[in-house]
């Protein structure tokens, strides 16, 4: 049997590709485990492991997050999770429900509208910060998690396309037969459109979800007190306090804790990211 070598030239490239996307992990994950000598060392050298995994660096890592132990990463870990729990329901929400309008409400001008809405992609955010700023400042939302949360619930327009486009492939003697039943749009929509396109939830709640979690400029502006800030405001200023080589092993621990709940949440939604990435690729 002859071998195949164009297979096999791409399983080595693919191969290859991933090693060298996961050697920065690794490279965090054994300073991690370092000792303070081994951690100056890895910093100008490579080292493939330690001689003794210091496992304990987590819990002192996380327990220098803040002016006070443990409390500054537990108050940090709670703020990003509501913060990203609210973030990922405004926005299957708000997407789904104008992504359904988009695609099977009538309404003159419905055309020009869902243009304007994906020509404001192209507007960079750095030119809204500053007027947003202002406003929500005017409302008195500085400091909270408001500015973080409430814009989510008025839907991103990628999403809203990838859900116009789902909704508008769905069979219309589907909803024929809803109204036939005695079912309005929003009934429509929730009881029968949701739950079909898991696939673009799963897509939008991942993104949202990675979005929310590492968002490190929105918390930075808005959040100023301590017990507001979430964790990627808090990994920056434990990077400032413990920013040095000598403290790099402290620092990769913080960092690593930090990425589990993405990577977790990718590995567990897998199968409907690909398929949320696939949507429209093929048609039955």
């Amino acid at each position: 049997m002859r071998p195949n070598w164009k297979n096999a030239s791409i399983l080595a490239a693919l191969v290859c590709g991933s090693v060298i996307m996961l050697f920065p992990f690794w490279w965090m994950f054994v300073t991690s485990l370092s000792t303070e000598a081994e951690a100056t060392e890895a910093a100008t050298g490579i080292k493939f492991w330690p001689e003794s995994a210091q496992w304990h660096n987590y819990p002192a890592a996380l327990a220098k997050m803040g002016s006070q132990p443990w409390r500054g990463f537990l108050d940090a870990l709670a703020n990003t999770t509501v913060v990203t729990t609210l973030s990922v329901v405004g926005q299957i929400l708000s997407c789904s429900l104008v992504g359904y309008g988009f695609a099977r409400l009538r309404f003159r001008g419905r055309d020009t509208l869902f243009v304007l809405m994906i020509a404001t992609m192209m507007l960079p955010a750095q030119v809204t910060m500053i007027p947003m700023f202002i406003m929500f400042r005017t409302f008195g939302w500085v400091d909270t998690f408001l500015p973080l949360v409430v814009p989510m619930f008025f839907g991103t327009p990628f999403y809203v396309f990838l859900f116009r486009q789902f909704f508008a492939q769905v069979p219309e003697a589907l909803v024929e037969a809803a109204r036939i039943d005695g079912c309005g749009h929003l009934r429509i929509w929730w009881q029968i459109m949701l739950p079909i396109c898991k696939p673009v939830i799963a897509i939008t709640a991942i993104f949202t979800f990675i979005f929310a979690w590492n968002d490190f400029l929105g918390p930075l502006i808005y959040l100023q007190s301590e017990e507001q800030m979430t964790l990627a405001v808090a990994l920056n200023s434990f990077q400032n306090q413990y920013g040095d080589f000598r403290d790099a092993h402290y620092l990769m621990a913080a960092s690593i804790v930090t990425m589990i709940p993405c990577i977790v949440l990718f590995f567990v939604a897998q199968r409907q990211f690909v398929g949320g990435l696939s949507l429209g690729a093929v048609k039955g």
